[in-house]
């Protein structure tokens, strides 16, 4: 009994600290930067990332590193760095906790309702932890910056919480019963693929891969929705007074959201590597495809379109994702109390 509980706490000791967890995020974290500022790059005639490793692509790194080891950390009377490294902390833990409802990890944790606890660790503690650190520097520029960042939250996370709840209710409504286990992201992620061969569901589905899209473009502040760091308008908004090893941090942490929530569509909506095997060839190629299209996707709508003023940001989610969920979920409940 003993070694098996020692075998347990240091598996899931490893899947936070190093697969999929903190070290495997963040070179995931790394190459999604890099493939975006490539592939944008090249929509726009430009070369992007290009000295550092092959193709640019350890160019991220080096910027981190670069932040973190030589950059110098600045300071003013009445700011607070450690308040900032403690919100920094708490969201990039938020989304290292998250990846354990996956599939990918060798860890899993699955539950009756653990959708509830995604929403809560990536909807609330990571936007919670980024306004926190983004307050413990006081000025114009941050608080204006923050106050947008706010607004934009206030709209964007329901409608990527409404998201998520498509799936899996549409899991809990078409499983067998005995077989489900409701509002799970672990099964709902294994069975995701056969929620497209409905009809019903599949308009579900469609209306959420869509929504959760423009949900994650607005939450990841890509463009269009970069208002609240408007270099233009407020030199760097939210961020204006990180620099050295927090400003590392933020880069990290955002480049971990985007990855994540990349990743949480890849597998919660498009089925990950099924209906092949995890880990066959043939799904690790599926898993790998589905990601890099996920990738793409933002990335074009980053690279094709200017920055929106706030009112024309927040009226964007509500049209292009809010609404859109709120629709899927009302089929997919609808289809739930049909089965039921």
């Amino acid at each position: 009994m003993g070694m098996g509980l020692a075998y347990d706490v240091g598996i899931a000791i490893a899947s936070l600290l190093l697969f999929p967890g903190f070290v495997f995020l963040s070179a995931l974290a790394i190459f999604s930067e890099w493939f975006i500022r490539k592939v944008g790059a090249r929509m726009q005639n430009r070369m992007g990332p290009t000295y550092v490793g092959p193709a640019g692509i350890l160019q991220p790194l080096m910027d981190m590193l670069k932040l973190y080891l030589v950059k110098e950390e600045k300071v003013q009377r009445y700011s607070s760095p450690t308040q900032a490294r403690i919100g920094m902390a708490l969201a990039i833990g938020a989304i290292v906790a998250s990846v354990l409802l996956l599939p990918l990890s060798p860890f899993r944790l699955a539950a009756p309702y653990d959708v509830m606890v995604l929403a809560y660790l990536c909807a609330v503690w990571v936007t919670m932890g980024l306004i926190v650190a983004c307050l413990a520097y006081p000025n114009p520029f941050t608080v204006t910056g923050t106050s947008r960042l706010i607004t934009l939250a206030v709209i964007a996370e329901p409608a990527w919480v409404a998201a998520i709840l498509i799936p899996t209710t549409l899991y809990t409504a078409l499983c067998p019963q005995g077989h489900a286990v409701p509002f799970s992201v672990l099964f709902t992620s294994m069975n995701a693929w056969r929620l497209w061969l409905h009809p019903a569901s599949f308009v579900a589905m469609a209306l959420g891969v869509w929504s959760i899209m423009a949900a994650t473009q607005a939450k990841a502040m890509l463009k269009p929705f970069d208002i609240p760091e408007a270099e233009q308008e407020l030199i760097a908004g939210h961020i204006t007074e990180f620099s050295g090893r927090l400003l590392a941090m933020y880069e990290l942490l955002h480049d971990m959201e985007i990855a994540f929530s990349a990743l949480l569509i890849t597998y919660l909506f498009l089925g990950g590597p099924y209906p092949f095997p995890h880990l066959s060839a043939p799904g690790i190629a599926v898993l790998v495809a589905k990601y890099v299209g996920v990738l793409f996707a933002l990335t074009v709508v980053h690279s094709a379109f200017g920055r929106f003023r706030i009112e024309q940001g927040f009226i964007s989610v509500a049209k292009y994702s809010l609404i859109p969920a709120l629709i899927g979920l009302g089929i997919a409940i609808g289809i739930y109390f049909t089965h039921v």
